[in-house]
Parts: C-alpha cells; structure tokens; sequence
C-alpha cells in the first residue's frame, strides 16, 4: 500500500451516547491506529441495553442507505479499504448493509468486508431480535470476506458444537464454506487450553492461528467491536485476507488484551479506550502466535 495513503474504513454499526459499544467502540481506536473511519450508525441509543434501560431510536434501513448514498455522491466511496458491520438494530439493516458492501466493491474491487455477526455470547444466550440471527447466517454473512464471532454465534451460524479446538476449527473452515475466506473466533474456550488464558484462533484456506493471552475474570461490553475492528483495520494493512494472518492476529491480540488490562486495573464499568489509547497505535505486549494447522 502507498505509504502516503491513509486507509479509509466505513463502519456500519449501533451507536451510543454513554459508553464504548458498536461505533462508540471501533471509531476512536481504528483513528488512533491511523485509519479514517466513516461511522453509519444504526441505532442511536443513550447507552448499550446491557445496562437493562436505554433511550433512543433504531435507525431505518432507509436512513443507513440514504447516508451511504451521500458519501457516495460525493465521489468517495471507492476509496473505503474496508467495510466492516456489528450490531444491526432493527431486521431491515441487513439488506442495506449487502447493498453497501455490493456498491463499495463496485467503486472499489479491492475492499474487504469484515462482519461482525453480533447475536450473543455462551452464558447469556442471543440478546437481539430474533429475526437477526437468521439473517446474518442467510444474507450477510455469505458477501462477507471475513467473520469475527465468538464460538456461540460460530455455532450458530454452522449448526454445529463448538467445545473444544478441533470442533472450533472445523466450525471455523464450515463457516468459510458460506463465502467468507477468513474467520477470527474472538474468545476461544476450551477444557484443554492452558488454566486462566483465553485464545484468539484465525482460519483460512492458509492455515488455522491461535494465540493465547492471559485470561482476565471480568466482561466488558464492546470489547469484541473492538477486537472486530482493529483485526480488519490490521487485515487491510497486512498480507490480505487469504495469507499469513499470524501478524494481524498478534497485532489485535496485543492491542485487546492491553485495553482489557487497563479497564480491569481501573475497575471502570465501561471500556478506557482514553486511558489505553496508545495500546491501539503501539501495543506494548506481545503474544506468541503459533500455526497449528
């Protein structure tokens, strides 16, 4: 890529007021890693829902489109290197992210998309609508170049059980044969795995990555929009998609743990994306990533 080129990066995700989830969550660190970042939200809330009440609207398909058809008019839409999505809101934002996705790689072949397939973790089961899920398996996650889920919505979205790191990796190779070439499982647990680390694991038709940080007992909302983000943005700076993803999943790994460690030192209630800003630009950790298939 040309040195003078500042990557550009359209994000398609919820926002909020309060707090650091969907856009709230990826814009500022892709920023501070050197990215222009375009947000289109698709919600507007006064804070995630994890907090049990929020305010605010779910933002129209019509409203996302209309928005992404602006940028467009302006003759900027073919320099997006990426696309990437999270949390949709309403079920009408499905189409209007494909769409998106068909008209950047219309004005620019060489952009990636990279989805975030949000519905839920392990312990707390789906937290969106239920016709999301659904929508995701079917629609979006088969234009996608790349997928970040974690081993629930992995298991969703391939109809198999994911409970160890042979079924996470066959899971991870049957969900790119949906369409995407590339997957991240963003938190990997398994009985085997060494006691208090959590994994990261990358699959492509290259190979299968993992990488091990030290495990941390606390959750933080928006901390995989984070992940999601900041593995795309290291994707379009990297080998590409289908090569050597060791350097982009050490780079992520590196820069997440780093945020985590600070927000878990801080007792914060939401994430310090201030407070750990340099890890997104210069990550001081580093983590062996080992090939393991």
């Amino acid at each position: 890529m040309n040195e003078q080129h500042t990557p550009s990066i359209l994000s398609i995700q919820s926002h909020v007021s309060f707090g650091h989830v969907g856009n709230s969550a990826a814009v500022f660190p892709l920023q501070r890693a050197g990215f222009e970042v375009w947000p289109v939200h698709t919600v507007a809330f006064s804070n995630h829902t994890g907090y049990g009440k929020w305010r605010g609207p779910l933002i129209p398909a019509t409203d996302v489109r209309a928005v992404i058809q602006g940028i467009d008019e302006l003759g900027r839409l073919g320099d997006a290197d990426a696309i990437i999505s999270g949390y949709q809101g309403g079920s009408d934002i499905a189409d209007a992210i494909v769409e998106a996705v068909a008209l950047v790689k219309e004005r620019n072949p060489q952009a990636i998309y990279s989805c975030d397939p949000v519905m839920g973790n392990a312990k707390s089961g789906c937290h969106v609508s239920d016709d999301i899920p659904p929508l995701l398996r079917d629609k979006v996650v088969p234009v996608a170049d790349v997928i970040t889920p974690n081993q629930f919505e992995l298991g969703y979205l391939t109809g198999r059980e994911v409970s160890d790191l042979e079924s996470t990796i066959a899971a991870a190779h049957a969900a790119r044969e949906m369409g995407p070439e590339a997957v991240l499982v963003t938190s990997v647990l398994r009985p085997e795995a060494p006691e208090d680390t959590i994994e990261m694991l990358a699959v492509n038709s290259a190979g299968a990555w993992l990488v091990s940080t030290p495990y941390l007992p606390f959750k933080r909302n928006g901390s995989g929009d984070v992940t999601a983000a900041l593995f795309a943005g290291n994707l379009v700076r990297g080998a590409g998609i289908a090569g050597d993803l060791s350097i982009a999943l050490g780079n992520t790994a590196a820069s997440v743990y780093e945020l985590l460690k600070v927000t878990y030192e801080s007792g914060s209630a939401e994430l310090e994306l201030i407070k750990a800003q340099e890890a997104f630009a210069y990550p001081q950790c580093r983590f062996e990533v080992t090939k393991i298939a």
